[in-house]
């Protein structure tokens, strides 16, 4: 069965949700940091993906 392509996808892949456990954890995995400190992350910067990667990246030293 193909993929149906008049069905679009609305998610915003450039923001990361504090809410939503799977993005918290992919971050902190890619990152070798806690999921905790992600939401810290993003309660200090925002939700932007960039913004949170970069941070991360300095947390992971």
């Amino acid at each position: 069965m193909t993929d149906d392509k008049t069905k679009r996808d609305f998610r915003e892949r450039d923001r990361v949700s504090a809410d939503e456990d799977y993005e918290v954890r992919c971050l902190a995995k890619q990152h070798r940091i806690t999921p905790e400190q992600v939401r810290e992350l993003i309660t200090e910067h925002g939700n932007d993906r960039k913004t949170l990667e970069r941070e991360g990246r300095k947390l992971r030293g």
